[in-house]
């Protein structure tokens, strides 16, 4: 790990309801504290604002901070106007995009939502991000697939980032084997430093049989925190999620000290690039304070 960056972005989750002003005020506090980045999650269903409009908003509104999702669902999307817009962000950016993209939050109405079934979302997936990589580093692109299909299209601009990395999430074993095979980075979340560590030796190995590299910079976490106990909310979506498999108090750390303490526990397994989220109420957070205090004890983890 000599030499490798540690970095650490903020999150806002799928639940979150900073909006408006609150949300403007809070890119200002993260670019002052000079956060790595922003992330910021996708549900239809949620007051969680849009992800490209969100990221548009802090890119404007800064010059250092790096803007990412955490993550955007891709089904359901058309990936050749979405390559369209992202390059276009990362352009006016100044290259600060940090794409990510999954399959969408497990609930049948967030498929609908998307047009797509849970039987065709890997599929329709994995052609998507063929077709945006296409567009971002092809003069024309001509795509004849299952989903899509499509003859000499050309895309501009290109993206300053040439092109972007692009980050996926998952624990699964499939989700593993896509990583590997697909992606420049991995972002998981509700997950041990222990599993981590399998999970990016898994990585590694399916990149390896495609005969790609992913840069051991690229092993990122994503971890949901709380400064009180854990929300019911919060414990219901671990047990949804890993049933019978963690404890929730293993992996949404409570306290400052805490949080620090499994960063550290990641960063020893090989991860360097974080984003920690705030778990529970947000209507009466004083973020400015909470940033601040965030800052104080995270950034010195940084080097």
């Amino acid at each position: 790990m000599n030499g490798v960056k540690i970095r650490v972005g903020f999150g806002l989750g799928a639940r979150t309801t900073v909006n408006g002003g609150d949300f403007l005020m809070l890119v200002d506090d993260l670019e002052r504290l000079q956060f790595d980045s922003l992330w910021v999650s996708e549900r239809i269903a949620s007051h969680a604002p849009d992800p490209v409009v969100a990221m548009s908003m802090a890119a404007a509104r800064t010059t250092r901070l790096k803007v990412g999702m955490s993550v955007m669902v891709l089904p359901g999307r058309n990936p050749v106007v979405l390559a369209k817009e992202l390059a276009s962000l990362d352009v006016m950016s100044g290259g600060r995009l940090l794409p990510a993209f999954g399959l969408g939050a497990a609930d049948a109405r967030e498929h609908n939502a998307f047009a797509v079934t849970r039987e065709t979302r890997a599929t329709i997936f994995d052609e998507s991000l063929c077709i945006m990589r296409a567009c971002w580093t092809q003069p024309s692109v001509t795509f004849h697939g299952r989903h899509f299909s499509f003859e000499d299209v050309e895309v501009l601009p290109k993206p300053i980032q040439s092109p972007p990395d692009v980050w996926l999430g998952g624990i699964a074993d499939s989700e593993l084997r896509r990583v590997g095979r697909l992606a420049d980075g991995w972002l998981p979340s509700f997950i041990t430093p222990d599993e981590a560590a399998l999970g990016w030796r898994k990585v590694n190995e399916e990149a390896h049989r495609h005969e790609r590299e992913i840069d051991e910079e690229h092993f990122g976490v994503l971890i949901p925190y709380s400064l009180d106990d854990l929300p019911e909310q919060v414990i219901a979506t671990v047990l949804a999620r890993r049933a019978g498999q963690v404890d929730p108090n293993d992996i949404v750390p409570v306290g400052w000290s805490r949080l620090v303490e499994l960063i550290e526990k990641f960063v020893a397994v090989g991860a360097s690039k974080f984003v920690v989220i705030p778990m529970g109420a947000h209507a009466d957070v004083d973020w400015t304070s909470h940033l601040e205090h965030a800052a104080q004890v995270l950034k010195p983890l940084e080097n």
